[in-house]
């Protein structure tokens, strides 16, 4: 068994780092390894089935960022324990030379005084890594690289946004993408209080276990409402998921047959060709699954979900000549695998289904912020930057869902909310998510998915907080049906680039 050990400073601080529990170790191809993570004294130690070289990933308080998600460089296994605060520094700062080279080698102009961040970023991790006699104190001087490196790393991901989006202005002068929201079960009678032609599209949640609750008999009649309602309102409609590969995602009486892979496959096959065949001509992109890189449903393995969706992918290519056929990707940083019990990194899984059911068209990922266990710390714009980049490489068009929190707590599901701070100067403290928090998240990550030629749609989770939800609290308008900040400045960032349409 491979162990690291990671000295934590100051004294104690363990005892108020939550996140610790969350860390994890990925290798050089960005695969997580099975990691157990325990607190000996003040040390983080983390064990793992391999002794490879690897990447320790946890969320640190960053005064001024949050506590936001970093990783280590590659490490080796060594007897004596690493620093942490320092490990991380040099990590973040080896993350902002490798992005500046690619963007400069790409033609990026360098924004003015980022070059003076850096040098100081550098200038006090040298002051860190020579003062390892005293842990205490080269801690203190991380800490201070890394606040300095994160200045760098806004300063730089800013200018590429700026340049990116004149660029893609320039080329289109039409608004580039789908801009969407999803919807609840039945038609939204407070889709009026949004300003108007803010969004140019609607998921509709045409679901398996909603229709077919009950084996043999459909149950359309909502749907229809809701493919009339988006019609009536000129939305393009997006449907689905047709199935969820969550735990409970699938209809209940579906267990009957759980383990036994070739009647599921024709179950499977049946409600695709089913719903596909009653929406032709009216619903022309669908999200064919969800969930299909974590799974849960029917105790399925990731072969076996790989064969339904590969027949499913076919099945559905033959009914009609869909326009977009795409799978969701949950916690596409594939965070999720420390657990140990899945073999593939998300991208890895996608590329398998790839290459045997070539009728895949697109990738729907799930970009979201704030929620218990998906989200175990804030991830900064260079990072969210290089993973969009990452599942650019499959060659398929991305289509982004994301949401964030309004508030903190706890959903009807038993789903908590994560507090956390966004960008506070003053603090690096925990608080509770605010509707002036989403907004601000939104505010940050809206400009750099629409920076991205890769990106072709981009969909809000949901209208509203009705109903049980995988995003608490995340809808676009309160309680009372008014619209929430986040409107606004979605708002803002639609009109703000592309004015004329």
């Amino acid at each position: 068994m491979g162990v690291m050990r990671f000295r934590v400073s100051p004294p104690g601080f363990l005892d108020g780092w939550p996140e610790a529990e969350q860390a994890y170790i990925s290798g050089f191809d960005g695969r997580v390894f099975p990691t157990r993570v325990e607190r000996e004294g003040d040390e983080l130690v983390c064990r793992r089935p391999s002794s490879d070289s690897g990447r320790l990933h946890v969320a640190w308080p960053v005064p001024g960022f949050g506590r936001t998600l970093i990783s280590t460089s590659s490490l080796r296994e060594q007897d004596t324990v690493y620093l942490l605060a320092l490990e991380l520094a040099r990590g973040k700062i080896g993350q902002l030379r490798n992005q500046l080279a690619a963007w400069e080698i790409s033609g990026m102009s360098v924004p003015e005084g980022f070059d003076e961040a850096s040098r100081q970023a550098h200038q006090i991790f040298a002051r860190a890594t020579s003062a390892q006699d005293d842990p205490d104190e080269a801690c203190r001087f991380s800490e201070a690289a890394l606040v300095h490196a994160h200045n760098a790393a806004q300063m730089l991901t800013g200018a590429y946004i700026n340049q990116r989006l004149a660029v893609r202005c320039q080329r289109s002068k039409r608004f580039p993408a789908l801009l969407g929201c999803g919807l609840a079960g039945e038609s939204p009678t407070q889709w009026e209080s949004l300003p108007g032609g803010v969004f140019n599209s609607a998921t509709l949640p045409i679901c398996w276990n909603r229709i077919e609750a009950i084996e043999g008999e459909y149950e359309w009649e909502e749907s229809d409402g809701l493919v009339d309602w988006t019609v009536e309102h000129k939305l393009l409609p997006h449907g689905g998921p047709l199935l969820d590969f969550g735990v409970d995602g699938l209809p209940e009486w579906l267990g009957a047959w759980s383990g036994d892979l070739e009647n599921l496959q024709s179950f499977v096959c049946d409600f695709v060709e089913t719903a596909v065949s009653r929406f032709v001509g009216r619903i022309r992109v669908w999200e064919l699954a969800s969930r299909v890189n974590t799974g849960g449903a029917l105790d399925l393995n990731e072969e076996g979900r790989l064969a339904l969706l590969a027949r499913a992918v076919e099945v559905a290519r033959g009914v009609d000549d869909v326009e977009q056929l795409l799978v969701r990707i949950e916690q596409p940083w594939g965070g999720y695998q420390s657990a140990g019990d899945h073999l593939l990194s998300p991208l890895q899984f996608v590329d398998a289904l790839v290459r045997c059911a070539p009728g895949l068209s697109g990738i729907a990922l799930e970009i979201t912020s704030g929620f218990v266990p998906a989200d175990p710390g804030r991830r900064d714009l260079l990072d969210l930057s290089r993973l969009l980049d990452i599942w650019s490489t499959l060659g398929l068009p991305l289509y982004v869902t994301i949401a964030a929190p309004s508030s903190g707590g706890q959903d009807a599901g038993g789903r908590f909310v994560r507090s956390a701070k966004f960008d506070d100067p003053e603090s690096s403290e925990s608080e509770e998510w605010t509707e002036t928090l989403q907004a601000d998240w939104v505010d940050a990550v809206l400009p750099l998915l629409l920076a991205k030629q890769s990106v072709a749609g981009i969909t809000w989770a949901h209208l509203d907080d009705r109903g049980p939800s995988g995003f608490p609290t995340s809808g676009l308008l309160d309680g009372t049906g008014a619209p929430r900040p986040v409107v606004q400045t979605i708002h803002a960032h639609r009109f703000g680039h592309w004015p004329a349409n």
